[in-house]
């Protein structure tokens, strides 16, 4: 029996810009929830799914045609399969001039950006969809642990409906991002692309090595930095970039590798409970991946582009995430440990003296408690809301 669907943090600033263009444009994962927020935003408007061949072939191979027949209130789901409709709608949203005429939704983020930049710029509001954040579950008090939500994943589909994890992740990478990187790249070797999938995965928060994932796997550099190229275009990962300011230090200049959602990057390491999370050697790197995400969530649902860094120099000195704002650096470690630890707070020292900002550090441990520990804040990992971004 399914629970009722929960409530997007994002729909009141969905809706504010809806009435301001004429175009409202979710970009996200597949399965993030997108077509759902879209009804829950808009529940008269039209539903068409782009994935239909029939309504992709009418929107295929007659775009003037088929805005004449949807010519307002309507929702066009994935409309990445129909990328000429999107001249069509700029012809036809400037000819009338009328906001909060349609709704779209598309699952690949490179594509889609860049048929939208070449027909929508101007007319359309972007918002960015990812699966639910810890505020959305609207129960963090039930929540027994972090690994719980972390091997499980976030994705709408796990938490209102009766499905296990090892019963979703097959079918989400065989159904969705094996089809999508067919689509958007000829890759033949589907096993192969797995293992490099699972390698991806085994690097969660680590430095971005192609040369080590090119030898394991056997393939070129250029192969690998195609197939990382897919997984990003499809929201599956993500690269964090390095902060690199005119401090007079060696700081490092490669991106370290992240998931969308722990749950995939979960499943692909082979564990199946929150136990096997417990005892595994990436249990630190999945927290730190899934606190990030985390706050990545609630940027977007504030429809605030993050400025996400990470700090390391050749010293060995680091900080896992920076979070750039107008005059101010939010600087936080994090560590799954459910006890603090002197050293937990080395790198934040470091930075603080380093920076030439106002610069807050905050240490994100496993347990509960919020409080201050030598001049940084400790918070756990159910109170993200109080590092603030804007």
């Amino acid at each position: 029996m399914s629970k009722p669907v929960l409530t997007r943090k994002m729909l009141g600033i969905a809706g504010l810009l809806l009435k301001k263009y004429p175009i409202l444009t979710i970009t996200g994962p597949r399965q993030s929830g997108k077509s759902t927020f879209a009804k829950m935003l808009k529940p008269a408007f039209e539903y068409i799914n782009l994935e239909d061949l029939d309504h992709r072939r009418f929107a295929t191979n007659d775009p003037k045609g088929f805005i004449e027949r949807y010519n307002h209130n309507v929702i066009f789901d994935e409309v990445q399969n129909a990328p000429q409709l999107l001249s069509q709608l700029q012809v036809h949203v400037d000819a009338t001039g009328k906001n909060g005429a349609y709704i779209l939704t598309g699952s690949q983020n490179f594509q889609l950006f860049e048929k939208i930049s070449q027909s929508l710029a101007g007319r359309t509001a972007l918002c960015t969809l990812l699966p639910f954040s810890l505020e959305e579950l609207n129960s963090p008090a039930s929540i027994k642990s972090w690994e719980e939500l972390c091997w499980k994943g976030m994705y709408p589909r796990l938490h209102y409906q009766t499905i296990k994890p090892e019963l979703f992740y097959p079918d989400y990478i065989t159904t969705y991002i094996e089809r999508d990187t067919r689509q958007i790249m000829n890759i033949k070797d589907l096993a192969l692309f797995r293992r490099f999938m699972s390698l991806c995965a085994g690097r969660t928060g680590q430095l971005l090595n192609m040369l080590d994932i090119s030898n394991s796997l056997g393939v070129d550099n250029k192969t690998v930095r195609q197939w990382l190229s897919v997984l990003e275009s499809s929201y599956i990962i993500y690269l964090l970039p390095p902060f690199h300011n005119n401090f007079n230090k060696r700081v490092l200049k490669t991106p370290k590798l992240y998931f969308y959602d722990t749950g995939v990057a979960s499943f692909l390491l082979g564990i199946r409970s929150s136990n096997d999370l417990k005892n595994h050697f990436a249990r630190g790197a999945l927290y730190e991946n899934f606190i990030i995400n985390e706050l990545m969530k609630n940027c977007y649902n504030k429809r605030v582009q993050p400025e996400f860094f990470y700090f390391r120099d050749s010293n060995g000195n680091e900080v896992d995430l920076l979070i750039e704002q107008a005059g101010f650096t939010h600087a936080i470690e994090i560590k799954s440990a459910k006890t603090i630890n002197d050293s937990f707070f080395k790198g934040l020292s470091y930075y603080k003296n380093l920076s030439t900002k106002k610069t807050r550090t905050t240490c994100v441990f496993g347990g509960d408690d919020a409080y201050v520990y030598k001049g940084h804040h400790v918070i756990g990992w159910k109170n993200l809301e109080d590092i603030v971004v804007k």
